[in-house]
């Protein structure tokens, strides 16, 4: 008898979508995707199949044995993000502080979509790090807070509906270490808490975020780093990239403050749901019936009801590989108290002016739970512990549908 190891899947995956319509997605839009994009597809569709190898584990008492099919390990996977995030979650906890913490949202306008689908690299990293610098300026004034907070940032570019839709998630600390105006922590620094429930003021944040991504806008512009296909093109002429920034320096931006969590162990929670998640779920897929995918999606708009949507198969991986994110981009950074080069540093100084001196005792939320041995593996048919393991090579290295050469 020979049985498959793993969970029991959904009734649709997207990788299912992928082996059905990806040879004639491809064929449409193959020459327009990137090679982060089409890689994505290549791995999604293999993965957790005999396209990628495994290994068999048989029962030496009764002979049972079972095939495990090896991950593709792409961060965009529905299937393969839980392991990731169990492993950096745990990291996470030895970073959380006993303090209240905040969550503010930036997003970017809608008129600047066609420039960041154009230049995801650029457009992405400058909302990362405009947003960051905004956080910091504002916590750094000596009229709001005066001090250097904590701040965890996550990327995501879609919406429920999976349109373009890129915003950043921020984790704040809600206080930091008294620092001067430029940010710099003081030599004998002090812990300054925010007001119970409140950080800073959004309609400053949303101003300030503005001003420092168009001026990161214009230096990329004058760089040469900014590709302008199709009706961009109208903004490699200085007139037109002039009134194009004044349309976007008439509105407020988007920034949204949330209501802080209660403690660290909500963060965890929070971070669980957000850090690896990707534009859709499998839990979400409905239906896939004649070239035709139905899924969930909450409607923000009509409170938060859960509906359904129903896209053509190509529409659907259009939507999907749109928030394929550029090879080496980094889409979880860290920011003051918290940025990497000094976080040891300025986290047990925070915990000190916190007179905290055991971060376990202090978060009894998020304990790690006391340590059992493991049971050795057995065989679901007899029981029995003797087992041996034997390779499974790669049946074949890509499924046709996606190959490079299918487009």
């Amino acid at each position: 008898m020979i049985t498959t190891v793993g969970r029991e899947r959904p009734a649709v995956e997207v990788a299912a979508v992928i082996r059905e319509h990806g040879k004639e997605f491809l064929a449409k839009y193959g020459a327009l995707l990137t090679v982060a994009q089409r890689k994505a597809l290549r791995d999604l569709a293999a993965c957790r199949t005999a396209a990628l190898g495994g290994h068999v584990e048989q029962c030496l008492d009764c002979g049972h044995e079972r095939i495990a099919y090896h991950s593709c390990r792409n961060r965009h996977c529905p299937k393969c993000q839980a392991l990731a995030r169990a492993r950096w979650l745990d990291q996470q906890a030895e970073h959380l502080l006993p303090v209240e913490y905040h969550h503010v949202v930036f997003t970017l306008p809608a008129a600047l979509g066609d420039l960041a689908r154009a230049n995801p690299a650029v457009v992405y990293d400058l909302l990362m790090r405009s947003a960051a610098a905004t956080l910091r300026q504002v916590a750094a004034n000596p009229q709001r807070l005066g001090a250097s907070v904590g701040v965890l940032m996550v990327l995501h570019t879609w919406g429920q509906n999976l349109h373009h839709h890129p915003h950043v998630h921020c984790v704040v600390t809600g206080g930091g270490l008294s620092c001067d105006p430029t940010g710099k922590v003081d030599a004998s620094p002090r812990w300054l808490a925010c007001r119970p429930g409140f950080l800073l003021p959004v309609r400053v944040l949303s101003r300030v975020v503005r001003g420092k991504f168009l001026a990161g806008r214009r230096a990329a512009f004058d760089q040469g780093r900014l590709l302008l296909p199709g009706a961009l093109h109208q903004l490699a002429e200085p007139d037109g990239r002039a009134v194009w920034s004044k349309t976007l320096y008439e509105h407020d931006w988007v920034v949204y403050s949330k209501r802080p969590f209660g403690g660290p162990a909500q963060v965890l929670r929070y971070l669980a749901r957000y850090t690896h998640r990707v534009a859709i779920s499998n839990a979400r897929l409905v239906e896939l019936r004649d070239g035709r995918v139905t899924f969930r999606y909450k409607d923000y708009a009509d409170g938060r009801r859960e509906k359904t949507m129903t896209l053509g198969a190509h529409e659907f991986l259009r939507r999907f590989v749109q928030h394929v994110l550029p090879k080496s981009f980094v889409k979880i950074r860290h920011y003051g108290v918290l940025a990497n080069c000094r976080r040891q540093a300025r986290l047990a100084e925070c915990r000190r002016l916190l007179l905290v001196a055991n971060l376990a005792a202090a978060l009894p939320g998020v304990e790690t739970a006391p340590w059992t041995p493991t049971a050795p593996p057995c065989c679901p048919h007899c029981g029995g512990t003797r087992l041996v393991y034997r390779a499974l090579g790669p049946a074949d290295p890509t499924p046709t549908a996606v190959r490079p050469d299918s487009s």
